[in-house]
């Protein structure tokens, strides 16, 4: 089992800019890849961006070119940089963790997006 704590939401203009943190501990070498998701009621929860083990990054078409995805293996943690966010970026954003156990989640950062 993988625990992860986010951080790093807020408020802010469109066209500013958030950077999410999301530090996991417990079994960290069951991870395979990381990943954030976001979800805005009463939309499905929708899956952002990933990193696999070896280094590969995969965005949703809607933040290409404007998120960011990394990892800092040393500290067993993974960021989200958002730059140029639009009022739709406005969500609840999960960062996530595959194990061979499943998927773990955290506990959810909310990111407004105002006009």
């Amino acid at each position: 089992q993988v625990h992860l704590v986010e951080s790093g939401g807020g408020l802010v203009q469109a066209g500013g800019s958030l950077r999410l943190s999301c530090a996991a501990s417990g079994s960290i070498n069951s991870i395979n890849d990381m990943g954030w998701y976001r979800q805005a009621p009463p939309k499905q929860r929708e899956w952002v961006a990933s990193v696999s083990s070896d280094g590969t990054t995969k965005y949703v078409d809607s933040v290409k070119g404007r998120f960011t995805i990394s990892r800092v293996l040393a500290e067993n943690t993974f960021f989200l940089q958002m730059d140029n966010l639009k009022p739709e970026d406005t969500a609840l954003y999960y960062c996530a963790a595959r194990t061979f156990g499943g998927i773990d989640w955290g506990q959810g950062t909310q990111v407004t997006v105002s006009s």
